[in-house]
C-alpha cells in the first residue's frame, strides 16, 4: 500500500509544469461538478474557499457537507502526504454560507512545486469563491504569547525562496504583477476582531513568516526571524495567499499557535504535541471563521 501511494504522489508531481494554465484549471472544476451531480448534491457554487491546516481538519465537522470529493479524483490535484491532512474537498454550508473546504493542502517540503502546491486555490476559485479562509499552524516567537492562541494574519514574509507565480503568466488567471500591498484583507480582519471580541475570544495579531521545512529553526534562526519583524513562523500559507490576491480573491488568515519558539527557553518539539494544541484551540478557530461567514 505505501508503495502505491508513493508511486501516486510521484504522478502527481510530474507534470505540475502547467498547473497554472486556465485549461486545467477549468478541467479539475469540471470534474468536481461531475462528481457532486453523481452524488446528486447541490450546484458546486461555493461563496467561500476554506483550506484547513495541521490539526485542524476537524473544522469539516461544522459544515453542513452535501457532498465529499478526494483529491484523487480531481485531474491535476496533489495528493496529501502529511498525516493530519485528509485529503478530501468538502462541499456544503456553513454560517449561511455555501463553502468548499479543503481538508488538507500543500507544502513544498513535500516535494512538489509552489505552482502544484496552490493549483487548488485555482481550482476553488474556477468554482466560484471569491474569498479565501486560510488557516494554518505555527509556532510563536513572541513570549507575550502563548500556546493554543489564536493569531489574526496581518501581513507576511516569504521565505520559501519562491513563488507560485514564476514562470509564464496566463492573463486569463490573473495579471503579471499583482500587488500585495494589502494580501489579508482589513473588512475580514475586522469583522473577526468584532466576532473575538463577542464571544470572549483571546486574538492575536500578527505578521506570519513562511520557510521552507521540513524541519524546525534553529535557537539562531528564530531570533533571526523574530528581528525579521516576524511573530509567528510555520511552513505554508504564503503561496495559497499569493495565487488568491492573483486571482483577485479577499482573504482572511488566521494561525494556531502550536509551540513557542522562544529561543532562551526552547523545548523539543513533537508532532503529538503540536496536533494536541491544535485540537484544543479548533472550537475557537470554528468560532471565528462561523462568525465571519455569518456577517459576510
Amino acid at each position: 500500500m505505501e508503495a502505491v501511494q508513493e508511486r501516486a504522489h510521484l504522478d502527481a508531481i510530474e507534470g505540475a509544469e502547467h498547473a497554472h494554465r486556465a485549461e486545467h484549471v477549468r478541467a479539475a472544476a469540471a470534474a468536481i461538478r461531475a462528481r457532486v451531480a453523481s452524488a446528486a448534491a447541490p450546484a458546486v457554487a461555493p461563496d467561500v474557499a476554506i483550506v484547513l491546516g495541521t490539526g485542524l481538519g476537524a473544522l469539516g465537522e461544522a459544515i453542513d457537507v452535501d457532498a465529499s470529493v478526494e483529491y484523487s479524483d480531481i485531474p491535476g490535484f496533489p495528493l496529501s502526504t502529511v498525516e493530519s491532512h485528509t485529503g478530501r474537498l468538502l462541499l456544503g454550508t456553513l454560517g449561511g454560507r455555501r463553502v468548499a473546504a479543503m481538508q488538507g493542502r500543500f507544502h513544498r517540503y513535500e516535494g512538489y512545486s509552489l505552482q502544484h502546491a496552490t493549483f487548488p486555490v485555482r481550482v476553488l476559485h474556477a468554482l466560484g469563491a471569491r474569498t479565501l479562509v486560510v488557516s494554518n499552524a505555527c509556532g510563536g516567537m513572541r513570549s507575550d504569547w502563548r500556546a493554543g492562541d489564536v493569531m489574526l494574519i496581518a501581513d507576511h514574509i516569504n521565505l520559501l525562496g519562491d513563488s507560485p507565480l514564476i514562470g509564464p503568466n496566463d492573463e486569463a488567471l490573473g495579471p503579471r504583477f499583482p500587488d500585495m500591498s494589502e494580501p489579508y484583507d482589513e473588512g475580514l480582519r475586522a469583522t473577526a476582531r468584532a466576532v473575538a471580541a463577542e464571544l470572549a475570544i483571546t486574538l492575536r495579531e500578527g505578521v506570519y513568516v513562511a520557510v521552507a521545512g521540513p524541519n524546525l529553526e534553529t535557537r539562531a534562526e528564530y531570533r533571526l526571524l523574530r528581528t525579521l519583524g516576524a511573530d509567528v513562523v510555520g511552513m505554508s500559507t504564503v503561496p495559497e495567499v499569493i495565487v488568491a490576491i492573483h486571482a483577485g480573491m479577499r482573504v482572511l488568515g488566521l494561525s494556531i499557535i502550536t509551540d513557542m519558539c522562544l529561543p532562551d527557553s526552547l523545548e523539543p518539539a513533537s508532532l503529538d504535541k503540536i496536533l494536541a494544541v491544535a485540537r484544543g484551540a479548533e472550537p475557537n478557530l470554528t468560532a471565528l471563521v462561523r462568525g465571519v461567514l455569518e456577517r459576510m
